[in-house]
């Protein structure tokens, strides 16, 4: 393992090797990854990885926008796949939510968004399995759909090695090192030291826990997300479009050639021992509201799921930001269920602001670390969290 290096990451999600990525190609080669376990290990392996640009803030619209193109791109790019698939993408919301629903989607029309409010008779022609008699309101966007988070982060992970970069797995940072009001070395849970002058915290759930050992307790909290997986049935439903079904607070995208993805659940949980697994009356409950929206689905069956974590904050919006306090530390923390999506922009701005001291391609400044305390949250037009 390298002694000392420009700067060290720790976290081998997809935010993390995201970041090493455009690091290197920024001219920063000597630069080392830390991952406690392996890489895509932790909320990034758990991730639904639906990839959808329907947002409250422009920030956040922009940053899908232009990280959806990256994952269409991602092999000519990385030398590498990404797994996108198009499936197109279904906001569908209640009567009460119709204007806001309206709201976003000129908003994301105005940034050059591709998506649009359409009628039922629109649905029909366009996804005939989907049935919302009850919508209020539905927007689409053609192009959406998901990608591979793990063929996604070990591409990013292999084109930095390409180009000097160092990954080291099963290498968890135990402690940053910092006297004189700034960051001097990453110690590993082998005794290792690293010197640096510059660290990056992008460890998802388990950040709050080394900030905490350098007295900084930002705003965050681990949630449980549930993701239960159901065989289409044989004929019936070859395939279908991804939705966001704020109507009914969950979403489900297809996957494979005959299995299709809910997600659904928020429950505030603890990072160590949490249930990895899904609940039986969540299962069920998934599996009514899905055939409500896909009847079809009635004729399908329960294949298992997975439960993973958000790291969410007040907001639901990240913290992308140096910590003022210590000299040469930074954080990408927080995505609240967002991170995926965004994860080509993310590592794009921090890389940016780690090694040209400004993120220049994104005003990242409404994620400051700050904006807690200045009472300057991020809003969401919706009661549903997850679609902020």
């Amino acid at each position: 393992m390298r002694k000392e290096a420009e700067a060290v990451i720790i976290g081998g999600g997809v935010m993390g090797c995201s970041v090493l990525y455009h690091l290197a190609r920024l001219g920063m080669r000597d630069v080392v990854l830390l991952e406690q376990d392996v890489l895509g290990s932790g909320s990034t392996g758990r991730s639904q990885a639906i990839l959808r640009m329907h947002y409250s803030n422009p920030i956040t619209a922009s940053m899908a926008w232009e990280s959806l193109k990256v994952f269409q791109d991602f092999e000519e790019e990385m030398g590498h796949p990404s797994g996108y698939v198009n499936t197109g993408y279904f906001v569908i919301v209640s009567p009460v939510d119709r204007g806001p629903m309206e709201e976003n989607v000129a908003m994301q029309r105005s940034l050059g968004i591709e998506t649009s409010v359409v009628s039922q008779e629109d649905l029909e022609e366009l996804a005939p399995m989907l049935k919302a008699d009850d919508a209020g309101g539905i927007a689409y966007e053609p192009q959406s759909g998901y990608a591979d988070p793990y063929l996604v982060t070990t591409g990013y992970a292999q084109r930095a090695k390409d180009m000097g970069a160092q990954v080291y797995m099963r290498a968890a940072a135990t402690e940053i090192n910092v006297s004189g009001g700034r960051v001097r070395s990453v110690t590993t849970a082998d005794g290792t030291t690293i010197d640096t002058p510059k660290v990056l915290i992008a460890a998802g759930p388990w950040s709050r826990q080394l900030l905490k050992k350098l007295d900084l307790d930002l705003p965050l909290e681990t949630t449980r997300h549930q993701v239960v997986m159901v065989r289409r049935p044989e004929g019936l439903l070859p395939s279908h479009p991804t939705v966001g079904d704020i109507a009914q607070e969950f979403s489900f995208r297809p996957d494979s050639t005959d299995l299709t993805l809910i997600g659904i659940g928020e429950e505030a949980v603890d990072v160590e021992g949490y249930n990895q697994g899904v609940d039986p009356a969540t299962v069920e409950e998934a599996i009514t509201k899905l055939v409500n929206r896909m009847p079809a689905m009635a004729e399908g069956y329960f294949r298992g799921g997975w439960s993973g974590l958000f790291t969410t904050t007040p907001d639901w919006h990240p913290i992308m930001d140096r910590v003022g306090t210590i000299d040469g530390l930074y954080c990408a923390v927080g995505f609240s269920g967002h991170g995926f999506k965004l994860s080509p922009m993310i590592g794009l701005c921090m890389a940016e602001l780690i090694a040209k001291g400004e993120a220049t391609t994104f005003d990242i400044t409404p994620f400051r670390m700050s904006r807690f305390q200045e009472g300057d949250l991020l809003s969401s037009r919706y009661r549903y969290n997850v679609l902020a």
